[in-house]
């Protein structure tokens, strides 16, 4: 049987957008509708622990070095790849299940602890990346996850021929999800076989993310200069400065000499090919990832809202009229400041409407607080309305935003916003003020607008999650996700999605050289004048009833389903997997 190795560091616990897109396609029917294996192969980060826990609340562990089990019928040649590597591995069963439609699939893992890895193979492949690739590993000792993926790379192809799924040419595609997974794709090279087919699977521009985080002009001067540079045989390293000094740099390079690149998004395209003459003509499709697609009724929309907005009144004294959110990562790529440029338009508009609400922010540095830790805080100071820079509260980063956070409330009258960081939204996690009844889901159902303005978003499941549940999704113009919707319409405008293409910087013709001189005052200008047109806009799409609330509803559904996983993986992954393999034999899904 043909199988398809995903790499990834998301093997078993989902930590961000990876686990979400592996959720996605490998419960979605058209992956499912073709008879092959799959197998995640990651590193096995914890070594002591409980063999039944090794993979997981839905896993089955079949055989675990550590744990001294050898169940199932690999065990013997297991033992061989633990004895020939010096590593530790755990094999077993995962079931995935798609929260959103109940589907299911179950995939084989392998986890690999490579901490005590024969150093003499190491190196050995060292050489190799060096010969073959100009990578220097060396330079890049310094990375415990430079270090860790290369150890992976080897043992992963030997646990995949153990297996069986690597004994005929052609037999076994290898997905390497992000630069992690780049090292074992490499390691093919070196594989006498041919049993192997190699995809990048690109979930972001690893390089590109920091250049665009650091520079004052954000994505504004980056994908002016880009186009601009692209247009003129210029490269990031000609532009930007050398990037040699970043692995993942140098390892994403590489990729060039996979089979097939597939980028989340057109601007990943874009920024690939940006990288370097090895990747301006490298073999790059564009495969979106997909969104949930869960149609409600207006009453369960209500719901949720309504307990959004007791919430919101437990906290603050006052019912809002409208309910805006915006859950997120907090890292500077996800350009939270451009939230208050248009919640202050919002409110000078608000307080001519008569109209009010209330902004929950979900983000956070750290991993979940103790509910303990919640309900003192929530005692003590008012958390999470108000915060302080002790005990289990703000950590460094939280405190920089929350000062924006005190700012804006303290200026403004109709809006008001509430920062909850914590990893979670139930009251267990949020405290007592939380209503009894609310759902993890509510934050998402129960809003109406959802904000996500990024600076650099290769993709943006969450900025779209809402939708399906008829929210109004305000999104950044370089957000992957747009390039999705816009091909979906055709362009058109749709009620449920708000575009805002901050590197518009109208017909005034700039040069490189004045791109990337521009200033962090100069660029605060320019988003404040974007910012006061999605005001306006958004203020004309809110609903002001049950009928426009409905036809949101109905709107938003629509387009979800239209980008759905089933929709996404039929239409742009899966004819890549074919074209690799051949046609895989159908199979019937249940």
């Amino acid at each position: 049987m043909r199988t398809i190795a995903h790499v990834t560091h998301e093997a078993i616990h989902k930590a961000g957008g990876i686990g979400a897109v592996l959720e996605g396609l490998l419960t979605s029917e058209p992956y499912r509708a073709r008879e092959f294996r799959s197998i995640l192969i990651g590193p096995l980060f914890h070594a002591p622990g409980d063999a039944r826990h090794r993979l997981g609340e839905h896993g089955e562990v079949l055989y675990s070095s550590p744990d001294h089990v050898t169940r199932g019928p690999y065990a013997d040649a297991l033992n061989q790849v633990r004895r020939e590597f010096q590593v530790e591995l755990v094999y077993g069963h995962r079931t995935w299940v798609n929260p959103h439609t109940g589907a299911r699939a179950t995939t084989e893992v392998v986890l690999i602890d490579v901490s005590r890895m024969c150093l003499g193979k190491v190196n050995t492949f060292k050489a190799g990346l060096w010969d073959a690739f100009g990578i220097d590993s060396i330079r890049y000792e310094h990375s415990w996850e430079y270090d860790l993926y290369v150890k992976l790379a080897q043992p992963a192809l030997a646990v995949l021929r153990a297996l069986g799924a690597a004994s005929r040419p052609g037999q076994c595609v290898i997905v390497a999800h992000e630069w992690m997974g780049l090292p074992t794709t490499l390691a093919t090279t070196f594989d006498r076989t041919g049993a192997f087919r190699t995809v990048f699977y690109a979930h972001e521009t690893a390089s590109v993310r920091p250049i665009i985080e650091h520079h004052p002009g954000h994505d504004v001067t980056f994908y002016n200069v880009l186009e601009s540079a692209l247009n003129r045989g210029r490269y990031v390293d000609d532009v930007f400065g050398s990037q040699d000094h970043y692995y993942r740099h140098a390892l994403v390079k590489a990729a060039s000499q996979c089979d097939r690149i597939l980028a989340v998004g057109d601007y990943v395209e874009r920024e690939l090919r940006f990288l370097g003459p090895c990747m301006a003509d490298a073999n790059i499709e564009v495969v979106y990832n997909g969104i949930p697609a869960e149609q409600i009724t207006l009453h369960e929309r209500k719901e949720s809202r309504e307990r959004m907005r007791d919430y919101a009144e437990a906290l603050l004294g006052d019912r809002p009229d409208y309910i805006f959110t915006h859950v997120s990562r907090m890292v500077t790529s996800k350009g939270l400041w451009r939230d208050f440029r248009v919640l202050e338009h919002l409110e000078h508009l608000f307080r001519r409407l008569g109209r009010s609400a209330v902004m929950f922010v979900l983000s956070t540095e750290l991993p979940a607080r103790s509910s303990q830790d919640i309900v003192r805080m929530e005692a003590e100071w008012g958390w999470p309305v108000a915060h302080r820079e002790k005990d289990a509260d703000l950590s460094y980063g939280e405190a920089i935003y929350y000062t924006g956070v005190q700012h804006f409330n303290a200026r403004s009258r109709r809006i008001k916003i509430v920062f909850v960081n914590q990893f979670g939204w139930s009251p267990e996690l949020c405290g007592r003020l939380m209503p009894s009844d609310m759902d993890p889901l509510d934050i998402r159902r129960g809003t109406d607008v959802e904000f996500g303005q990024s600076i650099y978003e290769p993709f943006g499941i969450a900025q779209l999650e809402p939708l399906t549940y008829g929210a109004i999704c305000v999104m950044s113009e370089v957000c992957g996700c747009a390039g999705l919707v816009d091909r979906i319409t055709d362009g058109h405008d749709v009620p449920n999605v708000l575009v805002a293409d901050y590197c518009n910087f109208g017909p005034e013709r700039r040069s490189e050289a004045q791109w990337l001189g521009m200033t962090r005052r100069e660029r605060h200008v320019h988003e404040t004048r974007v910012a006061a047109g999605v005001a306006s806009k958004l203020a004309e799409l809110l609903p002001d009833g049950d009928v426009a609330m409905e036809a949101l509803l109905e709107s938003g559904y629509k387009l979800a389903s239209r980008m759905s996983w089933d929709v996404v993986a039929r239409n742009f992954v899966m004819p890549v997997f074919d074209e690799l393999s051949g046609d895989w034999p159908k199979i019937r899904v249940a």
